[in-house]
C-alpha cells in the first residue's frame, strides 16, 4: 500500500512540475521579445553636396558662359583673401555698419553673382545663402586699424592638380564639404578661380566621381552666437 502511495506521489509531483513549467513558459511566450542594445560608435556623417542640386538650374548657363579672362580671379588672390587655408574669406570692400549683418543686403550680389561695375569684378557666389548673418564669420579688411602683425603660422593651401589617385582619374576633394556644399559656387561661373574652374558644371552629382581626400569627417553642429548685451 505504501509503495503505491509513493508511486502516485511521485507522479503527482511530476505532473505539478510539468503544469508549473508549462504555465510559466506560456506566459513568458505572451511577453514581447527583448533584444539587448549594444552601444556602438557613431558612424561619421559625410556632409552632402545637396546645395549643388539646388543650384543645378544654373549649370547650363555656366557651361555656355564665355570666360572673361580680364576679370577672372586667380588662386593667389583667392588665398590671400583668407587668414589661412579653409578660413572664411574676408570682405575686400567697405560695408556700412547698419547694413552689414547679412540678410538680403549681401545676397543682392552674392546669391547669384554677376559683374559689379563699382568694384570692376565678379561677385563670388556664396555656397550657403541661408546663413544670413554674414559678418559672424566674414570680417572687413581693416588691417591698418583693427589687426596687428603676428607670427601666426599660415598653413599652406592644398596644391592644385596633384591629388589624383591615378593618372587620368578624377581629382580628389582636398577640403571638407561642410559649409562648402555648393561646388558650383567656387568651381563654375564667371567668379570662379581659373585654377579651380572645371568644364563640366552640368554634371551636378560631383561626388559620383570626386571623393573627399580627408578620411576623418565629423558632423559639427552649426555655431550660433547668443544675442547678449555686453556692458
Amino acid at each position: 500500500m505504501k509503495k503505491r502511495v509513493g508511486i502516485l506521489l511521485v507522479f503527482a509531483l511530476l505532473f505539478i512540475g510539468f503544469l508549473a513549467n508549462w504555465t510559466y513558459s506560456y506566459y513568458q511566450g505572451l511577453e514581447e521579445a527583448y533584444i539587448p542594445i549594444h552601444e556602438v560608435n557613431d558612424i561619421p556623417v559625410i556632409p552632402s553636396e545637396k546645395k549643388v542640386f539646388e543650384r543645378s538650374g544654373y549649370a547650363l548657363d555656366y557651361l555656355n558662359m564665355p570666360v572673361d579672362e580680364n576679370h577672372q580671379r586667380t588662386l593667389d588672390t583667392y588665398y590671400n583673401n583668407r587668414a589661412y587655408s579653409g578660413a572664411p574669406p574676408s570682405i575686400p570692400h567697405p560695408v556700412k555698419e547698419k547694413l552689414g549683418m547679412g540678410g538680403n543686403v549681401c545676397l543682392q550680389c552674392h546669391q547669384n553673382g554677376g559683374f559689379v561695375e563699382k568694384f570692376n569684378a565678379y561677385a563670388p557666389v556664396t555656397p550657403h545663402p541661408e546663413m544670413i548673418n554674414c559678418k559672424q564669420c566674414h570680417v572687413e579688411q581693416q588691417t591698418q586699424s583693427t589687426f596687428v602683425a603676428t607670427n601666426f603660422y599660415k598653413k599652406p593651401a592644398p596644391e592644385v592638380g596633384v591629388n589624383n589617385a591615378l593618372p587620368g582619374s578624377p581629382p580628389a576633394i582636398p577640403h571638407q564639404l561642410q559649409m562648402r556644399e555648393n561646388c558650383l559656387s567656387c568651381h563654375a561661373g564667371p567668379a570662379a578661380v581659373k585654377e579651380l574652374w572645371f568644364d563640366h558644371p552640368e554634371r551636378v552629382n560631383c561626388r559620383q566621381c570626386h571623393v573627399p581626400k580627408a578620411q576623418e569627417v565629423k558632423n559639427v553642429e552649426l555655431f550660433v552666437r547668443a544675442n547678449t548685451n555686453l556692458k
